[in-house]
């Protein structure tokens, strides 16, 4: 399975993914995940993260992951 979002870094990290999650925030009810929330949720669905694929966009992070 693959999950390709925005990967917020740690606190203060520059970067697009902050801005798109006070945004989000503001606008609806969704933010954006840490790669430790994303590990969480995954494992909460029964499965595991297994690869994180950085790509050249600040846009998204391609996260693999397998049944547990």
């Amino acid at each position: 399975m693959a999950v390709i979002e925005q990967v917020l870094g740690e606190i203060g990290e520059p970067g697009l993914a902050p801005l798109m999650d006070m945004n989000m925030m503001v606008m609806s009810t969704g933010r954006e995940r840490s790669q430790a929330e994303y590990r969480h949720l995954l494992e909460t669905a029964g499965l595991r993260l297994t690869n994180v694929f950085p790509t050249n966009t600040p846009m998204a992070t391609i996260m693999e992951a397998m049944a547990a």
